[in-house]
């Protein structure tokens, strides 16, 4: 995330993150999630805070999950099921479930399938948001594999040229395991801005670039509070002359891959706002041995972060690097959290009759 819309200190109040995991897991208790389940996705969420990615972590839990369980828009005890199967994929079914439980069932799929086959593939439809897609991809490094995340979400981003969304946000997410370099994992809305973000910019009280959304119209809108039917948001790229329409492409991509494959629906033909997702580990010692890749991999990396940078820039990063110092910061000296959301958290406890100790 872009460091101007990270919360600072000033306005924070530091977490740990093992309490607020044990907290966010009670709160999922109470809202009907089974015990595992309500472990799992307070990992889910926790792992993206500690990861900087602030826009999918607890913060969606009072602006988005808590009234979605709450009046039975979500199922908090989804039955996923097994729709079709081959040896190397799967189509499942979730149930209308909470996306951070049925994205990691189907990613534990795709790794045992990968584990005895070399590769998992695994579609999923009528599931819910499943926050950030990177924890997902991520849960491979630990096998010496490489995974793959994606999912469709509700219309807000518009077609190059178009002034009517058609898809959503559609994020990807890969991560490659190193060796000294530990890994390379990339996480990105193939819109211009991943519409959380807007969240994080309103509560902060800053305006956002020029580019992110325009109005119904294709004005540039710098106010972040504009409310979502009054707003549209652009795809990667932004503009044609920028290239938008390669955004535009991933995001098809990603419905294809998402909402076609997987049987849910796709763009403006998600059904009742269920979503699909798409899930893929591949065995590295299928292709090369383990310790040639990872030595190829250091060697990709450090290419990349030796390269001679412009003037005024301090040196190159590759994707995921910059989150393994945010995570190292943040389980060494707690999630930073603005005051504002703790006072959310806070309210949240009182009403589901959670002990507060954060």
């Amino acid at each position: 995330m872009d460091n101007a819309f990270h919360v600072v200190d000033e306005d924070a109040i530091r977490v740990d993150a093992d309490k607020l995991r044990t907290f966010i897991a009670r709160c999922f208790g109470k809202l009907g999630l089974r015990p595992q389940d309500a472990d799992e996705a307070a990992e889910t969420l926790v792992a993206s805070d500690l990861l900087g990615r602030d826009t999918h972590g607890v913060q969606l839990i009072p602006t988005q999950y808590l009234d979605a369980l709450r009046d039975g828009r979500v199922n908090p005890k989804p039955e996923v099921s097994v729709v079709r199967e081959t040896p190397t994929t799967a189509v499942l079914d979730g149930d209308n479930g909470f996306g951070a439980i049925v994205g990691r069932h189907a990613m534990n799929l795709a790794i045992q399938k990968a584990t005895e086959h070399a590769v998992g593939l695994v579609t999923v439809r009528h599931s819910r948001h499943f926050a950030a897609a990177g924890v997902y991809s991520m849960m491979a490094l630990g096998h010496d594999m490489i995974g793959l995340a994606m999912t469709n979400s509700s219309p807000q981003v518009v077609p190059t040229f178009g002034r009517e969304a058609r898809f959503g946000t559609n994020p990807i997410a890969v991560a490659v395991p190193a060796g000294r370099e530990k890994y390379w994992a990339l996480d990105m809305a193939t819109s211009v801005v991943a519409t959380n973000r807007l969240l994080v910019a309103d509560r902060l009280g800053r305006a956002i670039p020029e580019g992110w959304i325009t109005d119904l119209e294709g004005n540039p809108v710098t106010d972040p509070s504009v409310p979502r039917g009054r707003r549209l948001v652009m795809p990667l790229g932004s503009t044609p002359t920028a290239s938008s329409y390669k955004g535009y492409g991933l995001a098809v991509w990603v419905d294809i891959m998402c909402g076609v494959l997987s049987g849910n629906g796709f763009g403006v033909r998600l059904p009742d706002g269920q979503v699909g997702h798409f899930f893929v580990a591949i065995a590295i010692n299928a292709f090369i041995p383990r310790d040639e890749f990872t030595a190829m991999m250091d060697q990709l990396l450090q290419d990349l972060r030796t390269t001679p940078t412009i003037p005024g820039a301090d040196h190159v990063t590759y994707a995921g690097e910059h989150e393994r110092e945010i995570e190292a910061e943040r389980r060494a000296h707690g999630i930073p959290m603005h005051t504002a959301l703790i006072a959310d958290l806070q309210a949240m406890a009182d009403q589901l009759g959670v002990a507060w100790d954060l």
